[in-house]
């Protein structure tokens, strides 16, 4: 996997704060093939251009784009390992199969956000909250978003958190599949003037009760 050579030239080094720092669960041993472990500057580069391919085309009308939409994740990413937010973790999941050559091959983002209408009705509970979970294509259906998953339920458990949240897209079906078959369960489906305006997919917020896992 490339490294992004520009993006890395635009933005300067940084260590991570203390919140970033190793846990238990993003050292754990290999599983299925993948090491799951915290982000770290040196990875930003691949994060963000397996955020961008996950969720962005390369081709069509917006293609030109692509390389603004890359730089606009990865400074996002940059800022948010580098504020000091007590409940934040971004893991990577790594494929040890070939040895020295330790490529980057997933990721993921937990998080605690406050709660609103369509999470805890009538009241503003903070809740665990996962995002951006995205896989580079060569190693889709192989087991990594299975382990970051499972990290994540065991991180936002450590926090305290009884429920995992996260969003799919209505038309994501292999996402959908995969969710629901490690026991995720719908809470509500969302809806607003884009969906309807701009014929998007809709979200579906997902949940599972950690307890279960």
């Amino acid at each position: 996997m490339n490294n992004l050579n520009t993006i890395t030239a635009l933005t300067p080094s940084f260590s991570l704060p203390s919140h970033q720092k190793p846990i238990a669960v993003a050292t754990n041993p290999i599983t299925s093939g993948f090491q799951i472990r915290l982000c770290t500057a040196a990875d930003l580069a691949d994060v963000a251009q397996i955020i961008a391919e996950s969720f962005h085309s390369r081709h069509g009308i917006w293609g030109w784009a692509f390389p603004l939409l890359r730089l606009g994740i990865y400074e996002d990413l940059r800022h948010r390992l580098a504020v000091e937010a007590p409940h934040h973790v971004c893991l990577v999941a790594v494929d040890t199969s070939d040895g020295a050559n330790l490529s980057l091959v997933a990721t993921v983002e937990l998080s605690v956000r406050l709660g609103d209408a369509w999470t805890y009705t009538g009241t503003r509970k903070s809740f665990a909250y996962l995002s951006n979970l995205a896989v580079h294509p060569q190693y889709r259906r192989q087991g990594a978003a299975r382990a970051l998953l499972t990290s994540c339920e065991k991180v936002a458990a450590e926090w305290g958190f009884k429920d995992l949240y996260l969003h799919v897209l209505e038309n994501n079906h292999q996402a959908r599949q995969l969710y629901f078959k490690l026991g995720y369960r719908m809470h509500q489906i969302d809806s607003n003037w884009n969906t309807f305006f701009f014929r998007r997919s809709r979200q579906i917020l997902l949940y599972k009760h950690l307890l279960d896992s």
